[in-house]
């Protein structure tokens, strides 16, 4: 018997080593939450087995990584906080504020490493085992609150984790209001810019009554106080600089300006559209976006040569133009006290690397132990400055942790920076001490979706270039009348708008005769909000429906998803082809990055239904095309 159950541990590791990475670490974690009374193992010498493509990462940048940081050591946990937390849990969950965890949550939550990653796929109870594990580190722990920053991306999800947390803490009679705990990178930031550059005021929040700064990657349009000011820079750059003059007529393909110009030169404020882009865009605003995704990719555009990029006339020029723009930008915000946050971010990497060793500030110290939630989202900017944060920290002395939960699949932001290579090659950005790695963990069990969503959610995947090699578990069964997706194909929205909207009332009563249904009947996606809006104009407002773009979307679900885009790639890009090369994180370029991305944007609208997904589209093409061939096609009517 015992040789037969060895044989079966045999085969699973096997099997499990052919889909995730660093299996012995994960397997490691997973016996030690189990029964963490057993001594502290030294490290495995086995070979990773992650994703073969990762191996080759490391000549991306063309140098090193950093030196390792994070200490190898385990956390020092004991059988009685284990146990202690065990029985509260089971306390909470008898009293109906939380779900029992899984055996892979519970070693999420007990997890011993100070340095971990957490591959949590859709639908995985990410959130509820973030907040267990952060209430296991406060309450049985004993690791102090102001040492202590839980990330999540926007001000929103930041409020739906404070008040879970909040419930749970309270349950647990913890002495402390934990809630601050509980921050934005930007509102981490700007605390810590407080400290160090003297309490600036913010470009992005003018015009903008709220107090803590929201990420902006959910952003719209620019606000009129930013459009003055931005035009202002412009302005002053026309007036001041010959050769910007020379190359804004040029970009807007103008007759070359008069030189010197008779009074004060007034600047153009003719639309330009870039190859790439969505749409034509005033100068200023098109200089200013292209500059924000340089930053974001850690560029310092005042250090750059541009005659070293690898792109044509056209782009050099744009480069160029974004340079000179950008300096009288910065020159107008610093006249006003104001700064951008990329140049917040940037400042306080390069202040912290050169700080001497004298005791860190509240604002520092808060930042010491890490739990970041959608890592996956991060672009090169967030990671310098995290590394420069945790050296800082490590320098003066202070013990420093960071858990890095995401998922690859949902990687969705790469517009404005963001990639999974960063997530994808943790343990070259974030390096232990000596030869450890991070330990890398897997909530692979999807509590959201019936099997054919998840497959079918999968199938959209299969030519991703960068990903992490997974596959998840579905936990909900199927009931009569579920499906996967189904496609609709030769569907335009003008004439078809009648046939969508009794659609919509179709699957809103059957989700109403439906037992346990998900209190959102239909969340209608599309990637623009274009069609959303006139979908919305025509919606009867009393149904349980919500009409969201796929990007907003993402970590909702309902329990039937319908869907209103073909989810292709934007066009080529060669300027962003230049600087995405030139930041030396990446090993594809910005082309390969959005043909994957638009994958990724289909996985997440896929996975947000519940029983039921509906995708109406023109023709099967991008993600649609590898799910036509397997399925009968619905011809769109009226």
């Amino acid at each position: 018997m015992l040789s037969a159950v060895a044989r079966y541990k045999q085969l699973l590791s096997s099997a499990l080593a052919r889909y995730f990475p660093r299996t012995t670490a994960y397997l490691r974690a997973e016996r030690e939450a189990a029964q963490p009374r057993k001594p502290v193992r030294k490290q495995s010498k086995k070979k990773s087995t992650g994703d073969k493509k990762t191996g080759s990462r490391k000549a991306a940048s063309g140098k090193p990584g950093p030196a390792g940081i994070y200490p190898a050591a385990r956390l020092k946990i004991e059988d009685t906080q284990v146990q202690a937390m065990r029985e509260r849990v089971a306390q909470a969950v008898n009293a109906g504020l939380i779900g029992a965890p899984s055996d892979e949550q519970w070693t999420m939550i007990l997890c011993r490493a100070p340095l971990a990653r957490i591959f949590a796929g859709a639908g995985s109870g990410k959130s509820s085992t973030l907040v267990l594990r952060v209430v296991f580190l406060l309450c049985h722990l004993e690791v102090d609150p102001k040492r202590l920053t839980v990330i999540s991306f926007t001000n929103a999800s930041c409020h739906e984790l404070r008040e879970r947390l909040q419930r749970l803490l309270s349950f647990w009679q913890y002495p402390h209001d934990a809630r601050q705990c509980v921050r934005t990178f930007h509102a981490a930031m700007a605390t810590l810019a407080k400290e160090h550059l003297g309490n600036p005021r913010w470009f992005e929040q003018l015009d903008d009554p709220s107090d803590e700064p929201d990420n902006p990657l959910t952003g719209g349009r620019l606000r009129p106080a930013q459009q003055r000011l931005l035009k202002q820079a412009y302005q002053n750059a026309y007036a001041e600089d010959a050769r910007f003059r020379a190359l804004t007529h040029r970009l807007l393909k103008l007759p070359a300006p008069e030189e010197p110009p008779k009074g004060k030169a007034k600047a153009p404020l003719d639309a330009c559209k870039l190859p790439g882009e969505f749409a034509a865009l005033p100068l200023f605003e098109l200089l200013h976006g292209q500059i924000d995704f340089a930053e974001s990719l850690g560029i310092r555009l005042d250090r750059l040569d541009v005659k070293a990029l690898v792109c044509s006339t056209r782009e050099r020029d744009f480069i160029e133009a974004i340079q000179r723009f950008h300096q009288h930008f910065s020159a107008l915000l610093q006249s006003q006290g104001l700064i951008s946050f990329n140049g917040a971010f940037a400042q306080l990497s390069e202040r912290l690397q050169s700080a001497d060793n004298g005791k860190p500030g509240p604002a520092l110290l808060a930042l010491s132990h890490l739990l970041i939630d959608e890592f996956q989202d991060i672009s090169p900017q967030i990671v310098l400055w995290l590394q420069a944060v945790h050296r800082r920290l490590h320098a003066a002395g202070e013990r420093i942790g960071l858990m890095a939960i995401g998922d690859d699949w949902q990687s969705i932001y790469g517009w404005r920076g963001s990639s999974p290579e960063l997530f994808i090659d943790f343990d070259r950005h974030f390096p232990c001490r000596g030869r450890s790695k991070s330990t890398t963990l897997l909530l692979g069990t999807n509590y959201r979706s019936i099997e054919p969503v998840i497959r079918d959610g999968e199938k959209v995947l299969a030519e991703v270039h960068s990903k992490q090699a997974k596959s998840s578990v579905a936990a909900r069964a199927m009931q009569p009348g579920d499906h996967g997706v189904k496609l609709i194909q030769r569907f335009d929205l003008a004439s078809g708008l009648p046939t969508l909207l009794k659609e919509i009332n179709a699957q809103c009563q059957h989700v109403s005769q439906r037992s346990n249904a998900d209190r959102t009947a239909v969340l209608l996606l599309s990637r623009r909000n274009e069609p959303l809006q006139q979908v919305r104009a025509q919606l009867d407002k009393t149904l349980p429906v919500k009409a969201l773009t796929i990007h907003r979307a993402k970590g909702l679900q309902a329990e039937v998803a319908i869907i209103l885009d073909d989810c292709l790639p934007v066009d080529k890009h060669p300027l962003r082809n230049a600087l995405y090369t030139q930041c030396g994180f990446f090993t594809g370029s910005y082309d390969q990055a959005m043909q994957d991305e638009a994958r990724r944007l289909a996985y997440v609208a896929i996975t947000r239904g519940v029983s039921r997904v509906l995708w109406y589209t023109r023709k099967a093409q991008g993600a649609t095309q590898c799910l036509a061939a397997s399925r009968p096609i619905a011809q769109a009517s009226g």
